[in-house]
């Protein structure tokens, strides 16, 4: 569930804190563990952002993203409500 035109906060998918999405990180991608990893470490230091190894770029956590209580649609990794 991406959106709720009520208003209420959507419901979170079962292990969406440190399980992203199938569907956003294949869990035979050549650097899931990296990733997660990195991600991982992000949570446990309570930062909104990590570096993707492979891009480069500034990746939001799950705890982040959550935290907003709503879907943006844009695909990110680690949505809690994809």
């Amino acid at each position: 569930m991406c959106s709720d035109s009520t208003g209420t906060t959507p419901q979170r998918r079962e292990n969406w804190r440190r399980h992203p999405d199938p569907r956003r990180l294949a869990p035979a991608h050549p650097h899931a563990t990296e990733i997660l990893a990195r991600h991982d470490a992000a949570l446990d230091c309570g930062v909104p952002t990590y570096v993707d190894p492979v891009s480069g770029f500034s990746v939001f956590t799950s705890d982040f993203l959550a935290s907003r209580n709503f879907c943006c649609s844009s695909g990110c990794r680690h949505c809690p409500y994809a």
